[in-house]
């Protein structure tokens, strides 16, 4: 098959250039006829226009003229940028290069005529082109048309890539099976495979383009809800499920051990745990518990459950603080009822780990908790029939499927999340799973009063940050980045570290947490941390996964704006965890009305799932929840939030295919034709 020879089977493409391409993701020929344009990015030469011609409403344009000037300059924040001049006949325009856009200026000298695309504002005395792609004007660029622009890396072109793109549908017309069943196309109305790649890469018209743009968009999310409800079928069917027995004499006495009574909203997570527990199908549920909400408690009650029936059941959490706190948490409540609970880590070695990997293959373990350190293979369970992972996001497909596999049945599996996920989203991460929610805090929990201020206010926050340390409590100060970056005008972890602990908190015991620290680093300073060795934790959003260090009342959050809802949401969920008042702060030095009108939606709206809506609306999808954590492949084209309507069908199309198996072999075979295996992965993982 042609698509998987490598990208330097074609002319004009060396070692050099292959590894180029390769920092794009592309070494087969079949990758690069999946590297669609940028979105939006199309070069119409005949829509050209002269620099008098330009609106100056940010629409991105195109217009060509000859270099005047090139300069490279530096900020008032000393990030450095390039602008170059162009005129025409009719006017000048300054184009300016920021960051990664700079490369360009390599390929142009002054005097050169170029064709530019960008958004077209108004200028100091010129006007302001951003967000620009310059092109050389030779006889690629000269007919009318519609041209492709790509996303380059090191020395590649538009142009080399062009050429590249060209060759390799020359191959197609060749020969290119389809790689969609003939019963979708002709049910949805597609376009075949050959004209659609050849329009989404050199499209005939716009109206052709959008055919191409919707073909492909409904393929992604149709292979992908697939691949899904196949994973979930295959875990369903290929060993025995389990049937627990209704809840008896054991599950009460954990139930009153816990010590509270349950809220309505785990009352009734915990009824449809239990009844899954009851079927001879194996469980397959998400639990997406808001901030505080109680999770670990309703886990507790599924273990016991597990128990009662005289089974094992484990849970798999991301970090060995995290798993420390569950430990603690579950031998409080579980121990006491005659339910053995055991910890493996990454830590525990030699006699310790010897000893519960023997409990674990003898059975005398009921419970174990555990980092990835369970999913090794030295880790051999005796009955293993429930599996919970808790932080869900932090765990692929594939490690949730390792977890499970350690059971010679088909066990329950319980994902829980913290993060708020809305629909949309819940559908494509975690569409091989049901879904219960839960809403609401426990009881004596006070909600935490969030508060939203410029960079003016600095002083007085750090000034009340000092006082709520000196009253006995802890604070956290979250950084949206950790190295400074040009671009960027947010400030660095580490440079806010230097900051504050050489001004407002001067004497102040203050902790740096940060990921690129080395694991057993990040462990020490959290350690200090939950122990109260360290009064001020200045970190990134690695804390936002969920330590419980009830003593910390207060949250300073650096650069909010840079942060989506939905994030700081979780984040100020690590404070306000015990009947204490407890206080989020979010500091921005962005004061434009949009910004603070978002972060004002913070202070009235305590409902995570509510936030999560509101930034799919406000941020779009792709910045708020990725794909490749959860072992699923990237999407080239789809848009969740755009193409939502276009997921649901291809929902609802693929649980169809499902109930027939001459349709399911046609998806197959669909598989098999396609440039790569991102979608196989998920049928085969």
């Amino acid at each position: 098959m042609w698509w998987k020879e490598p990208i330097t089977a074609l002319k004009g493409v060396g070692p050099k250039k292959a590894e180029d391409f390769a920092n794009l993701n592309i070494t087969t020929i079949g990758d690069l006829l999946n590297f669609f344009p940028r979105q939006g990015c199309y070069l119409d030469y005949s829509k050209t226009k002269t620099i008098k011609e330009l609106t100056l409403n940010g629409e991105t344009q195109v217009f060509k003229g000859t270099i005047v000037r090139m300069l490279t300059r530096r900020s008032a924040r000393s990030r450095s940028f390039a602008t170059v001049t162009v005129s025409d006949e009719t006017g000048f325009a300054d184009v300016y290069l920021f960051a990664h856009q700079r490369f360009q200026l390599k390929a142009f000298e002054v005097g050169e005529e170029i064709m530019v695309a960008g958004k077209v504002g108004p200028g100091r005395g010129a006007k302001s082109v951003t967000s620009a792609i310059l092109s050389h004007m030779n006889s690629q660029t000269k007919p009318m048309g519609i041209l492709p622009v790509y996303s380059l890396s090191g020395s590649l072109t538009q142009n080399q890539v062009r050429s590249a793109v060209k060759q390799a549908l020359a191959l197609a017309q060749k020969e290119l099976p389809e790689s969609l069943p003939g019963d979708v196309i002709k049910a949805k109305g597609l376009m075949a495979r050959l004209p659609a790649v050849e329009n989404i890469h050199f499209p005939q018209s716009f109206a052709l383009l959008a055919e191409a743009k919707k073909r492909f968009v409904f393929e992604e999310l149709f292979l992908l809800q697939c691949g899904l409800l196949y994973y979930r079928k295959k875990i369903k069917t290929e060993k025995t499920g389990i049937k627990m027995a209704a809840d008896g004499a054991l599950v009460k006495a954990v139930i009153k051990n816990l010590g509270f009574p349950l809220t309505p909203a785990q009352t009734k997570a915990w009824q449809d745990i239990s009844l899954d527990m009851q079927q001879s199908e194996p469980m397959h549920r998400l639990l997406q518990g808001d901030v505080g909400s109680g999770k670990t408690a309703v886990a507790a009650l599924a273990l016991a459950k597990a128990a009662e029936n005289g089974y094992q059941g484990c849970i798999m959490v991301p970090t060995e603080i995290l798993a420390g706190q569950h430990f603690e948490a579950l031998t409080k409540v579980l121990k006491p009822c005659g339910i053995e609970v055991a910890m493996l880590t990454g830590s525990v070695t030699g006699t310790a780990r010897q000893e519960i990997l023997e409990g674990l293959a003898d059975g005398t373990i009921q419970v174990a908790v555990g980092t990835h350190a369970l999913i090794q293979e030295s880790v051999a369970f005796k009955d293993l029939a429930l599996v919970i992972t808790d932080e869900q996001h932090r765990f692929g497909v594939e490690q949730r499927a390792k977890l499970a596999n350690k059971s010679k049945f088909a066990p329950d599996t319980l994902v829980m999340t913290a993060t708020p996920i809305p629909r949309t989203l819940a559908l494509t991460v975690y569409g091989d799973l049901d879904v219960s929610l839960m809403k609401g805090m426990p009881p004596g929990r006070k909600p935490i009063m969030t508060l939203c201020y410029n960079e003016d206010k600095r002083p007085e926050i750090y000034a009340g940050m000092v006082r709520q340390v000196r009253a006995g409590h802890q604070a956290y100060v979250v950084c949206p980045l950790i190295e400074e970056s040009e671009g960027m005008e947010a400030k660095a972890v580490t440079s806010i570290y230097e900051e504050l602990t050489h001004s407002y908190l001067k004497g102040v015991r203050c902790g740096l947490l940060h990921g690129k620290l080395k694991q057993e680093e990040k462990d020490k300073v959290m350690a200090a941390f939950v122990a109260g060795k360290i009064d001020v934790l200045i970190a990134t959003t690695v804390i936002e996964v969920g330590v419980n260090v009830t003593n910390a009342t207060l949250m300073v959050i650096e650069g909010a704006d840079r942060f989506g809802l939905a994030q700081m949401h979780q984040l100020r969920g690590r404070v306000g965890r015990s009947s204490t008042q407890s206080y989020c702060v979010l500091l921005s030095p962005n004061t434009s009305e949009e910004t603070m009108e978002r972060l004002q939606i913070m202070r009235t709206c305590h409902d995570g799932f509510e936030l999560a809506e509101k930034d799919l609306i406000l941020r779009g999808a792709g910045q708020l929840f990725g794909l490749r954590q959860h072992g699923l492949p990237d999407l080239y084209i789809a848009d969740i939030l755009r193409d939502t309507d276009t997921l649901v069908e291809a929902r609802q199309l693929a649980k169809t295919i499902f109930q027939k198996e001459s349709s399911f072999k046609a998806v197959e075979e669909a598989l098999r034709n396609q440039f790569d295996d991102r979608f196989a992965r998920i049928f085969y993982a």
